[in-house]
This record gives C-alpha cells, sequence and structure tokens, in this order.
C-alpha cells in the first residue's frame, strides 16, 4: 500500500472534481424523482380509473428492473431509436427513473397510513378531494415519509456508482484511473472513496433524524 502515492494532492484534487460530478448527479436527481415520485404516488392512491392501474404497472415493472439495466438502456439503447443522451442526462434519468418509481411507493404508503376518517372529515367540511389531500392528508404524510425518504435519496447517492458502466467521470471512475496507475493505489483510494461516500450519507442520515425528532 501507498497512502503517499495515492493521496498525493493532484490525485485528491482528481477524486474531489469526480466527487462534484457524484454529486451533480445525485442532486439533480433527488429533486427530479421527488417531484415525480409525490406524482405518481398521489395517482396510485387516488385510484383513478385506468390512470391508477397504468401507473402501477409501471411503477411495479421498474422497480423489479435492476437499475444497472436501466443505466445500460438510456445510455446505449436509446441512441438506437434517436435519442442519444450524453453521459451525465443519461445518468440522471436512469437513476430519476428507478428513484421515481422507489420513492411513489414510500408516498402511497404514507398516504395509506393516515386515516380514513379525515379524508371523510375533510370532505364532510366542504374541502374538494384534492384540496383535502394536498392540505390535510398530504402534509400529515409526509411527515412520516421522512426517514424512508431520506433513507432512498442515501441509496441513490451510492447508486451513482454504478453509472462508472458508462464512463460517467464522477468519483468512481475517477478512483479507477488513478488507481489503475498502480497497484499499490487500490485500498488508499478506495478507503478515500469510502469515507467521502459516508461523510455526505451520514449528513443526511442526520438531517432525517432531526427532522424525525422534530415530530415526535
Amino acid at each position: 500500500m501507498d497512502f503517499a502515492g495515492a493521496l498525493k494532492v493532484d490525485h485528491l484534487k482528481f477524486l474531489a472534481d469526480g466527487f462534484m460530478m457524484t454529486l451533480y448527479i445525485a442532486f439533480i436527481s433527488i429533486v427530479l424523482s421527488f417531484i415525480i415520485g409525490i406524482i405518481l404516488g398521489t395517482l396510485r392512491y387516488a385510484k383513478i380509473p385506468v390512470i391508477s392501474k397504468i401507473v402501477a404497472v409501471i411503477v411495479e415493472a421498474t422497480r423489479n428492473t435492476p437499475l444497472l439495466l436501466i443505466i445500460f438502456f438510456t445510455y446505449f439503447a436509446l441512441p438506437e431509436v434517436g435519442i442519444k443522451l450524453d453521459k451525465p442526462v443519461a445518468a440522471i434519468t436512469a437513476l430519476t427513473i428507478f428513484t421515481s418509481a422507489m420513492l411513489s411507493e414510500i408516498v402511497r404508503g404514507g398516504l395509506n397510513s393516515i386515516d380514513k376518517g379525515q379524508m371523510e372529515a375533510a370532505r364532510s367540511s366542504g374541502l374538494t378531494y384534492t384540496q383535502a389531500l394536498t392540505r390535510i392528508i398530504m402534509p400529515q404524510a409526509l411527515r412520516r415519509m421522512v426517514p424512508p425518504i431520506v433513507s432512498q435519496f442515501i441509496s441513490l447517492l451510492k447508486d451513482t456508482s454504478l453509472c462508472v458502466v458508462i464512463a460517467l467521470p464522477d468519483l468512481m471512475r475517477n478512483a479507477q484511473i488513478i488507481y489503475a496507475q498502480n497497484v499499490n493505489y487500490i485500498i488508499p483510494i478506495f478507503i478515500m472513496v469510502a469515507c467521502m461516500y459516508f461523510i455526505v450519507n451520514y449528513g443526511l442520515s442526520l438531517i432525517a433524524r432531526r427532522l424525525e425528532s422534530r415530530q415526535v
């Protein structure tokens, strides 16, 4: 093991550049999947004829498809039908598709956890279904969803490492380039990469705990 050679300044800067790409991909994917996940989860909860069933099929198909396959599809298969995405966009698209499906189930479960009587009471007080859902049910459900949603976001951040298969210049790809220079760099580089992932993910978990404690 050569810690001094592996963790020299140039290598650390290169890892930092890759980590910034990882955080960028994760952040955009988190924002998009959160929005889409809420929409899909709400549509399933609302049990709209036909639409809810179509959404359910799409969500279940996506949840039961390996993320790695979705990444391959967005980058290698879509160009075959005339849709060519560059590496960051392909990565964001794949992660958003997969995470949206996972989050939609969290949202649906959160909405279903709210007592049905609250919807009935809201409707009887004169609110429309949409008003009752957005003003009464959804705010309560979102508070209960915080821990599993943050957990899913942590998983998303870790899953960005799978994008190394399309040579996305993220943290894992840059780490590969460094340790390919010298076999003695492998363990030091892996330790550094693990620490970088841990710092961000542990920070997210602390935020989730604080938000959860405020609800108690």
